[in-house]
């Protein structure tokens, strides 16, 4: 089949992604968040796939019996009323008893929370029924599917943003890193999967033609894979990469869940992509080679951890040094804090300048994250072997404020990836990094210039807002009066992890603060 041509598959998508929206309308009215609906749909996605691909005549035979009979689409779509509600109830508790599998995570844990017959009876028929969702190719679908998860983190009631990185920036740092076919790449707090799906998109765009069939097999069979801690967001995660193209139905699952901060990596990465959840503090304490304890009454022992903390992107930091393999590579969303930090974040830093080449970092503006108050940076870095005589392994860190002077929100100035383009550009993504410039907005800094900061701090601004001074140039109240509410929000999240430290209490309205997917 001849591939739509780009403006003609965005037009489907859009006009997909409009029908499924519409009928979550329709839901919300029956007391549906938007993140059951996105569940609901996933199940009911996956019965359909698996039913189009079991009927396929070109299918393999032993690759068509992924469903029992029993518990079908067929099954489910013949019933009507009370019969289809309970055959559904049925097929969900059914499903989810395969542990391993993709087609255990998506179920794992299952409900139905369509309470009325009629709206289930109209989703299955009118909705899911009439479209050919595997006919097409896995892009049209796939991406149907990653815009209704965007649509979905618009909705700030039930929190759904914080499971979405904007797709602008995951573009961006992907088209950096460069994801080679040889690669391993994870993500230890996956979110709904965008960053896996996106490194697996580069690969297929940029070497596809030179892969083997085995190769290509080799991208969806565990070279790529994802943690996450929430079982519902998980099952996003399985269902998202699927549709993707990602991995089997009846093969093992390319999504753990759990708490990725538990235990020591059993699998390592030659590139890390993530945006770990922004929280405060942390219910668990791990403790590090340093012995250091505190109050919490449950504590992790990770003694590949240099530095005892609470502080979650902080351990998260750790973790992912620990899940790099030699000579990999990362990069990784962190709040402004653990670039300022003292104590462990100081100890943190420190190992993160010796021990790794930590090269790059973009500083990001407000107002792209659909959690307020998010002051983050991307981090680049690489692990490399120890240098004779203990020297350091970063020479030089390279510094891009795409903060000072840009100005988002995220319905009227939404980011965008050619937002980004100058800041691709400057990295030189594929070539020696000695070949970078120095620009108004790109500085280089010498190790021994960090070492000497105060308490190693690398949160290095110099650049000024001209909006600040020219009137002329003032910006509309409305992006003002924002800006105003990201700055006290995260000037009250800093406030809260000082008084954490101190030893005071953290009320739940300043302890978490999540704009993470992973994607």
């Amino acid at each position: 089949m001849t591939p739509a041509s780009p403006a003609l598959a965005h037009a489907q998508t859009n006009t997909l992604v409009a029908k499924l929206w519409n009928y979550c309308n329709v839901l919300r009215d029956n007391g549906l968040s938007t993140i059951e609906y996105v569940e609901q749909l996933s199940y009911l996605l996956f019965l359909k796939m698996a039913d189009e691909i079991a009927s396929d005549p070109f299918t393999e035979a032993e690759a068509r019996t992924v469903v029992p009979a029993k518990y079908d689409w067929q099954s489910l779509a013949s019933k009507k009323g009370i019969e289809l509600e309970v055959h559904y109830r049925e097929i969900l508790a059914e499903l989810g008893k395969s542990p391993g599998t993709t087609l255990g995570r998506i179920f794992a844990k299952a409900q139905n929370r369509i309470t009325e017959p009629a709206l289930l009876e109209k989703l299955v028929v009118e909705l899911i029924g009439k479209e050919d969702w595997t006919i097409q190719g896995t892009d049209l679908k796939g991406d149907a599917y990653e815009g209704l998860l965007a649509k979905g983190a618009e909705d700030t009631k039930t929190g759904a943003g914080q499971y979405f990185t904007p797709r602008a920036l995951i573009d961006a740092m992907v088209d950096v890193m460069q994801p080679q076919p040889g690669d391993t790449i994870t993500d230890p707090a996956c979110g709904t999967a965008g960053f896996l799906i996106a490194a697996h998109a580069y690969i297929r765009e940029h070497h596809m033609q030179n892969l083997s069939r085995e190769e290509r097999l080799a991208l969806g069979d565990g070279k790529i894979w994802g943690n996450e801690l929430v079982t519902g967001t998980a099952r996003l995660a399985a269902m998202n990469m699927l549709l993707h193209g990602i991995g089997d139905a009846d093969g093992k699952s390319l999504i753990t869940e759990g708490d990725a901060l538990a235990e020591q990596p059993k699998q390592h990465a030659s590139l890390v992509l993530a945006n770990p959840p922004f929280g405060k503090k942390s219910a668990i304490t791990i403790v590090g080679t340093d012995g250091k304890a505190d109050k919490q009454d449950i504590s992790y022992d990770r003694d590949d951890f240099r530095a005892t903390t609470t502080n979650k992107q902080l351990n998260f930091l750790q973790h992912i040094m620990s899940l790099m393999e030699m000579n990999g590579r990362a990069a990784v969303v962190l709040p402004d804090n653990v670039l300022f930090e003292g104590g462990a974040g100081e100890k943190i830093r420190r190992r993160l300048l010796e021990d790794f080449d930590l090269h790059t970092i973009l500083r990001l503006p407000t107002g792209i994250f659909y959690a307020g108050g998010v002051k983050a940076n991307v981090l680049f870095f690489e692990k490399k072997p120890p240098r004779s005589g203990g020297a350091h392994n970063t020479s030089k860190l390279w510094v891009y404020d795409f903060r000072t002077a840009k100005h988002f929100t995220l319905k009227q100035h939404p980011l965008t990836r050619a937002a980004l383009e100058e800041f691709v550009e400057a990295y030189l993504p594929g070539k020696a990094r000695g070949e970078r410039v120095e620009t108004e907005r790109f500085k280089c800094f010498d190790y021994d210039e960090l070492i000497a900061r105060d308490k190693v701090n690398l949160d290095i601004t110099w650049m000024k807002d001209p909006a600040l001074d020219d009137a002329d140039s003032l910006l509309p109240p409305e992006v003002i009066a924002q800006e105003i509410v990201e700055d006290l929000q995260a000037a009250l999240s800093e406030f809260a992890a000082i008084a954490e430290a101190l030893g005071g209490e953290i009320s739940a309205d300043t302890d978490e603060i999540q704009p993470g997917e992973g994607a």
